[in-house]
């Protein structure tokens, strides 16, 4: 297998951030950048590949991986993609009911008997049948979803909340596609990443109206970012920890083998709102999973930890969870009088 071009975003608070390639077991720092996004700008800029901008950056520095990633230097890993002079320049989404399995756990919420199909399985259905239109043509459209800007990025090794007006919090093992839009408003796919887009399935299940604020939850990609990986067929695990014993597993699979919809209509039906496609707008998105703990009757608890790992996508992505303690306050809306 052919060693893939992996990217990773660091922090130490004497030195600051920075982007470094992986070279198992180092981490080569690049110079002169200290964001993937600042690599992308200046790939549209020359109007040249990432690789040929990574190349360019490169430097001599290297740290030891193995210390980084397990937290045992004053560096930290953040996220494997974010805009870190203006966050809300980041649109963080997903597509849901892309996977089969996913259909089925959402069937299993909303069903009120076992001879209705559910419409999210109509709409699992619908992929099926036209999400996978002749090349040029455009298929059936698929769920979408909101989660936010990229202040709900969380890197490996940090925590993701659930807060106290959720009814749950649980992980979602995926993998998440990094794009950037180009002055003349043309979309560009920077490169894929694991990802964890943890959700609250509790007050989902309650209502299939209440999916939308459901999403509105912190979630997590990295440690890696790969630039140059096809996402045909990727297979992995999931695995939640509880007091450092495994307490739930399962493989998980993706890619367009394993999904509904090509994609390419998955990134068209994203990238044909014109205010998906603004100047220099960069985009993080969920392609959907297909296992997840919930589904096994699993609810996370506070302290527990969540690991996802693919094959070829580099290190798996732990994050720790916290649930928020006390209780939901009003949030007062003033006059401005």
């Amino acid at each position: 297998m052919k060693e893939t071009i992996r990217l990773v975003q660091i922090v130490n608070p004497a030195v600051g951030r920075k982007v470094a390639l992986v070279k198992e077991p180092a981490l080569v720092l690049l110079e002169g950048v200290s964001s993937v996004y600042e690599l992308a700008v200046e790939a549209l800029q020359l109007r040249t590949g990432l690789p040929a901008i990574v190349e360019r950056h490169l430097g001599g520095d290297e740290l030891d991986y193995n210390a980084v990633y397990g937290g045992l230097t004053g560096w930290s890993m953040l996220p494997s993609f974010d805009c870190p002079q203006n966050q809300s320049n980041c649109l963080v989404s997903g597509t849901g009911l892309t996977h089969k399995n996913s259909a089925l756990n959402r069937q299993v919420m909303h069903q009120a008997e076992n001879t209705t199909l559910t419409d999210s399985m109509r709409i699992y259905q619908w992929g099926i049948e036209g999400g996978r239109a002749r090349r040029g043509a455009v298929g059936v459209q698929p769920e979408w979803f909101y989660k936010g800007n990229g202040n709900v990025l969380k890197g490996h090794g940090q925590p993701l909340s659930v807060p106290v007006y959720a009814n749950d919090g649980g992980e979602e093992p995926e993998v998440a596609a990094v794009y950037l839009v180009d002055q003349q408003g043309q979309p560009y796919r920077i490169g894929f990443t694991p990802a964890n887009e943890f959700s609250d399935h509790v007050m989902e299940k309650k209502n299939y109206l209440y999916l939308a604020p459901s999403k509105l939850r912190n979630c997590s990609i990295g440690p890696e970012l790969v630039i140059d990986m096809e996402f045909m067929n990727v297979e992995g695990s999931v695995t939640v920890y509880r007091q450092g014993e495994e307490l739930w597993s399962s493989t998980v699979h993706t890619g367009e083998d394993n999904m509904a919809h090509s994609l390419a209509n998955l990134e068209h039906h994203h990238f044909k709102y014109k205010e998906h496609r603004l100047p220099l707008q960069a985009h993080v998105h969920f392609f959907g999973a297909d296992a997840f703990s919930y589904g096994g009757g699993v609810l996370l608890e506070d302290g527990d930890e969540t690991k996802v790992y693919w094959q070829g996508m580099g290190r798996a992505l732990v994050n720790p969870v916290d649930v928020e303690a006390g209780e939901e306050t009003l949030i007062e809306v003033r006059p401005l009088l």
